[in-house]
């Protein structure tokens, strides 16, 4: 016996059904539905919109099985007047796999291993393609329907061409200045590749593509779901414990139930806001009514004139801005044409701006409309052009180093380099470089946003070569906090990065070093024209190379550090003195400190001193038991040398003695005057309170 599940739904009956024919259909068919406009999108989906006129009280959709999913999730329906669609149920067929596998005839034992998988396979391939009946039931009998739904489609791919001047002249002559002439601009096309694997022909769409990828997942909601849920059994448990429960206090009195409208005593449902609004622009948008009478007037012209004509009339009719003739390039150009250029052809540009597709921005996203409509057979690809114009653009050399391209490491490449002044994001696509009718070579743009420039690598410069050194070091000193009588100064540790760069051409060149950025620093006086691109933690710092000479280009990143210091160490001194004549400090903090600071120096004088005492004393007490021992090694031997020895060694140790009743009285008055500067500075320093260093200098 089988089994039905009903789940509620809106708008729409599934019915299962199997496809006829061993061809492959449509994914979604519904012939009173012409499909009217196609947005692709950078994710794997595309948005469907069809429209037309029914007169009857039902509109039926087949659709491929594993679409089904993605159609009842995304599946949205307008109508002129308002929403006349029903709720109704689909039922849905828990054992159609039991039935299936009940069809099937026996299998041989001895072959069942060996047949299950194709038989698997063939049966999933089956079920993978059979055509589900949607239905939508309607109020009425006549309706003027639109009908959007999402479901997957290969992703739309960009490709680019960039037309410039010689980029090794040009650059040579940004570099030098009197090399040549750099070319500042360049001609940019933006093509898109659309794929339709939808089953059916798109034949006179509105095509939109979207830069960007809204998040979008599938749906299973025809598959019944039925959750595990917990067993409660009646056996005269006794539970463990008694759960308890909370309750919360009210702050304030409840608030008074909100007004009925009138429309909700009446017993009638709500009124439907803007529904004038939203008739005129469904008018406007979907009525085919005025499309025929476009199509009508047409008529009469003949060939591509008509053609024009007929799709400016569909323009009108989609709510996009009027469409202008589709592009006719005739063989004959005039003195300007590319056909006409002797020095090459290059990719021509649009004789009509019109016919470029419309870039717009919405919800931080680009979207390319295209003014005219298209045809896209069924399993085929076409390329469409949306941009062209004239942007910033120059040619140089970057370097670059590419594991993907061992030379790299020590030769730059060929770079054209472009800003993109368009209205819209550039995704991430291939592009092709040429100049003076040359095709010089390819590369790959990554998602270039308004306004940003990409440089793109199309080839390896070994006229030009490059070493690297690196040096790590610490220096200077800054007051970064001073709290409760205690220094913690703030040292920068330097990252000296040198590339020499050796020209071997005989033109003057222009380099991008592509330096990584090091965590956390800085670039202290980077040249003009740096780029410091902190999301891809690289900078582009620029370095002019005359030809057949050697420069050197060093980058330097800083990154402050934070330690302890002792008030008498040098690097105190470094600290104070330069927070002392900082403009930029802390007025009230800089007279405390310069108060505390002479009382510092007097302390340091006197440690200084009471060091030098020490060292003395140590070294006096030494020699006077040094000579002691000669003197007593020396008292047996009687010969005239021992004893001129032993008068010189008397004296010695007499001066040394008197030297020690010198030092050793002055080392005590010292010990006293270090102790009262001792209190003085720590009552002084403990009225300083320096939170925070002053920002590093510009350019430092």
């Amino acid at each position: 016996m089988r089994r039905i599940g009903f789940v509620s739904a809106l708008a729409f009956t599934l019915l299962s059904s199997l496809s006829i024919g061993c061809q492959r259909g449509p994914d979604v068919q519904a012939p009173a539905l012409a499909l009217r406009r196609v947005v692709i999108y950078r994710n794997g989906v595309a948005y469907f919109e069809r429209a037309g006129r029914v007169d009857t009280n039902q509109v039926t959709f087949r659709v491929r099985n594993e679409k089904v999913g993605d159609f009842l999730a995304t599946l949205a329906v307008m109508e002129q007047g308002g929403s006349s669609v029903r709720s109704a149920s689909f039922p849905v067929d828990l054992d159609r796999d039991a039935d299936d596998e009940a069809d099937e005839e026996p299998v041989d034992p001895r072959y069942e291993i060996l047949l299950k998988p194709p038989i698997a396979a063939a049966k999933a391939d089956k079920k993978k393609d059979r055509l589900e009946k949607v239905t939508l039931t309607l109020d009425g009998l006549e309706h003027d329907l639109l009908v959007g739904y999402v479901a997957e489609t290969p992703v739309w791919r960009p490709s680019y061409r960039l037309v410039i001047d010689d980029p090794k002249s040009a650059a040579a002559g940004a570099a030098s200045g009197t090399g040549g002439t750099a070319s500042k601009s360049a001609d940019l096309q933006v093509w898109g590749i659309v794929q339709n694997q939808s089953g059916e022909d798109w034949k006179g769409v509105t095509l939109s593509l979207v830069a960007g990828a809204p998040l979008a997942f599938q749906a299973m909601l025809d598959k019944p779901v039925i959750p595990v849920r917990p067993i409660v059994t009646d056996q005269g448990e006794v539970f463990g414990s008694i759960p308890t429960g909370e309750t919360s206090l009210a702050d304030a009195p409840p608030p008074p139930p909100p007004e009925q409208p009138a429309w909700a005593s009446s017993g009638r449902g709500e009124p439907m806001g803007g529904v004038k609004e939203a008739e005129e622009d469904y008018d406007y948008a979907y009525d085919e009514r005025p499309m025929a009478k476009a199509e009508k007037k047409a008529a009469p012209g003949k060939g591509v004139a008509a053609r024009d004509r007929s799709a400016s009339a569909a323009g009108k009719m989609s709510g996009l801005s009027p469409a202008a003739p589709q592009p006719r390039y005739m063989p004959k150009r005039d003195a300007s044409g590319f056909e006409q250029q002797t020095r090459g052809v290059m990719p021509s540009a649009p004789r009509s701006v019109s016919a470029l597709a419309a870039v717009a921005m919405e919800a931080g996203t680009t979207r390319y409309d295209l003014p005219f409509t298209v045809d896209i057979p069924d399993k085929s690809a076409t390329m469409v052009l949306l941009l062209s114009k004239k942007v910033p653009g120059e040619a140089n050399f970057l370097f670059s180093p590419d594991g993907g391209v061992p030379e790299s490491a020590s030769h730059p490449f060929r770079v054209a380099r472009f800003t993109n002044d368009t209205k819209g994001l550039l995704e991430r696509g291939p592009i092709a470089v040429f100049s003076n009718g040359s095709f010089l070579g390819q590369g790959m743009v990554d998602p270039l946003p308004p306004g940003a420039t990409a440089t793109v690598p199309f080839a390896l410069e070994r006229s030009l070569a490059v070493d690297q050194s690196r040096d790590d070091h610490a220096e200077g000193a800054r007051v970064a906090k001073v709290e409760a009588g205690e220094l913690e100064i703030e040292r920068d540790f330097v990252t000296l990065t040198k590339y020499t760069i050796k020209n071997g051409d005989d033109n003057d060149a222009k380099v991008l070093v592509k330096h990584p950025r090091q965590w956390g620093t800085r670039l202290v006086s980077p040249p003009a024209g740096t780029e410091d691109n902190v999301g891809t933690g690289s900078a582009l710092v620029p370095i002019a190379v005359v030809k057949r000479t050697t420069a050197v280009l060093t980058v330097d990143e800083r990154r402050g550090t934070r330690q302890r210091a002792g008030w008498l160490s040098q690097l105190a001194e470094e600290a104070v003195k330069a927070y002392l004549v900082d403009a930029r400090s802390d007025k009230v903090q800089v007279e405390l400190l310069k108060k505390a600071w002479e009382i510092r120096n007097k302390l340091r004088d006197a440690t200084d001193e009471r060091s030098k005492l020490d060292t003395e004393r140590a070294l006096l007490e030494r020699q006077s038991d040094q000579i002691r021992r000669d003197l007593k090694a020396m008292e047996k031997i009687k010969t005239p040398d021992a004893e001129k020895l032993k008068k010189d060694l008397t004296e010695r140790l007499t001066k040394a003695s008197a030297r020690l009743n010198e030092v050793n009285p002055r080392l005590v008055q010292v010990g006293l005057t270090i102790s009262e500067n001792e209190i003085r500075f720590r009552d002084l320093i403990n009225a300083v309170k320096i939170t925070a260093p002053p920002p590093p200098e510009p350019g430092k």
